[in-house]
């Protein structure tokens, strides 16, 4: 892991969760949902401007985040990537948020923000691709 943060660029520009569409993205959305279908990934279409895709973790993940953050077994953490659009004055913005969820032994549920730089230059760069301008 080390080596692979000491080879990346520290700046490679703008990064950014957001970005600026004039017209609706309807490719992006398409897209988002195409790629959420592999096994343990589940989509799910949140409202007419949000939805999300869950994929299950790795063994080892699942069981440092249960055991890490009081996890409750039974019903296993999922990454969560949400993709959301609102209309504005220039036409439409859309937002990714990453975070884990975390079912506890209380029956609620801890959610978890993920931060991740590589993550982040890759959302730019696909939002780029698809005609967006990160903002």
């Amino acid at each position: 892991m080390a080596a692979i943060v000491a080879c990346t660029p520290q700046h490679e520009g703008i990064s950014s969760r957001s970005a600026q569409f004039s017209e609706f993205p309807a490719d992006l959305f398409t897209a988002f949902e195409a790629a959420c279908n592999d096994p343990g990934e589940e989509f799910r279409r949140i409202s007419q401007t949000s939805t999300e895709c869950r994929q299950l973790l790795s063994p080892e993940t699942t069981a440092y985040l249960i055991l890490n953050f009081d996890g409750y077994p039974q019903k296993l953490p999922k990454s969560v990537m949400q993709l959301s659009s609102v209309k504005n004055q220039g036409g439409y913005q859309v937002d990714a948020d990453m975070f884990l969820l975390i079912p506890q032994k209380s029956g609620r549920t801890l959610k978890v923000a993920i931060e991740s730089p590589t993550l982040d230059r890759k959302l730019t760069r696909l939002y780029q691709v698809a005609g967006g301008t990160p903002v």
